[in-house]
């Protein structure tokens, strides 16, 4: 299947590890150009390696979305090496455990400014490219736990499911407003993606219960989802790709679950 991305320029942000190192990869191997960023300046160097043996054009970059300062450099040095992008998935995002009733306003503006705030600015930095290329597509990664929050003693992440929420409803709102741009915006809500985050939860959780990391993982999966297990980050990317195609020229403002049948309600 023709999937007409070949030489399109994809930004990624979050995308040295996990999701999003898969979701460049994926895109990689369709001959699209990325432009990816991350904190950790041995994990960038690895993944721009891993990336470039797709024989596209690559930039690793170093920023941190909760930085404005950073974003506006990010979004110079993609117009030094591509001229713009066609494509923007904001990734970047990570948990936190704390209550309600614990967590500081430090806390919760932190996660603001990563998970929508980030989204925001490098949704204002890019765009304006996109129109000028005819069209382009956003997508923004939130979490099932946006819709269904894990609420347990040790799973609870109000501040994250919190602030993953209004990322989904910014993708709607956006969704709206630019479409008249060719421009397609999209929110994906994965559910169980086998990550090198969740294996470092899984291993000082699990030893808690007295189990190892792939028992704990093990135990999460059948209890919380009908298939059984985790997905590959791989699996997940291949959406990713199929959004960000003319094959998905009707996908407008929506909200897609990938979740292995774990959300418990209709839509």
């Amino acid at each position: 299947m023709d999937l007409n991305l070949v030489d399109k320029v994809a930004v990624i942000t979050g995308a040295s590890k996990g999701i999003g190192l898969a979701v460049a990869k994926a895109l990689a191997q369709e001959g699209v150009h990325i432009a990816f960023c991350g904190r950790k300046k041995d994990q960038l160097l690895k993944a721009e390696g891993e990336i470039k043996m797709y024989g596209v054009k690559v930039l690793g970059y170093s920023a941190d979305v909760t930085r404005p300062e950073d974003i506006n450099k990010f979004v110079e040095a993609i117009k030094d090496t591509f001229g713009g992008t066609d494509i923007l998935i904001n990734n970047a995002g990570e948990g936190t455990g704390e209550k309600i009733m614990e967590a500081p306003d430090e806390k919760w503006q932190y996660f603001w400014d990563l998970h929508v705030m980030g989204a925001i600015r490098m949704s204002r930095g890019l765009i304006p490219f996109m129109r000028e290329r005819g069209g382009g597509v956003v997508i923004n990664t939130a979490s099932i736990c946006a819709r269904q929050p894990l609420i347990e003693e040790n799973d609870f992440e109000p501040v994250y499911n919190v602030t993953k929420a209004a990322l989904s409803m910014f993708s709607k709102c956006l969704a709206h407003e630019v479409i008249k741009d060719n421009i397609r915006v999209n929110c994906i809500n994965p559910g169980l993606i086998d990550t090198p985050d969740w294996h470092r939860t899984a291993t000082y959780l699990g030893e808690e219960m007295g189990l190892t990391a792939e028992e704990y993982l093990d135990k999460v999966a059948k209890d919380y989802t009908p298939i059984g297990r985790f997905a590959s980050a791989e699996e997940l990317s291949n959406f990713y790709v199929f959004l960000c195609s003319d094959r998905a020229s009707y996908c407008v403002g929506s909200t897609y679950y990938v979740d292995g049948g774990w959300l418990k309600v209709v839509g």
